[in-house]
């Protein structure tokens, strides 16, 4: 394959851009880390875009880019600790956004990124199990469990 033209990345850029950062700066806890390691990764795709041998569809190929990318930003910097001192009866009993994120950090690393691109990202089971290089019954039991503790951390947190 003679890679992938610059249009495909530039497409790919224009329209799921806010997609690819929501899910960096949940890996990476910081905006701005988010905002540049997608960058960077858009960078590294392009650069290496001879090498992508087709053999997965080319968002997929960039999301395990962004994803490895966030994950590289992520170890470099300390993460600030999000609060997690909010009452729910303050918000109706529902929980809050730091209850819901914190919940999410304690997950098992496949849970969360699984969580992440399902949710943040708004991927397919198949494009999810493409990107983390996975079964879709493997996605689907991340999700199933990932369910099942976060139930059960955010109604421990409203006692």
């Amino acid at each position: 394959m003679a890679g992938v033209a610059i249009d495909a990345f530039a497409d790919l850029y224009r329209t799921r851009y806010h997609r690819f950062v929501r899910v960096a700066e949940a890996i990476t806890g910081d905006v701005e880390l988010a905002r540049d390691a997608v960058q960077d990764a858009f960078a590294k795709a392009i650069r290496g875009r001879f090498a992508f041998r087709g053999d997965a569809m080319i968002e997929t190929w960039v999301w395990r880019i962004v994803i490895n990318t966030a994950r590289s930003a992520r170890s470099r910097e300390p993460v600030a600790a999000k609060s997690t001192d909010v009452d729910a009866a303050d918000n109706g009993g529902r929980q809050s956004e730091e209850d819901v994120t914190a919940a999410v950090a304690l997950l098992p690393e496949r849970q969360r990124m699984v969580t992440f691109l399902r949710y943040y990202a708004d991927l397919e089971y198949g494009a999810i199990a493409e990107t983390l290089e996975i079964s879709v019954g493997t996605v689907g039991a991340a999700l199933n469990s990932a369910h099942r503790t976060l139930r059960r951390a955010l109604e421990e947190a409203e006692r």
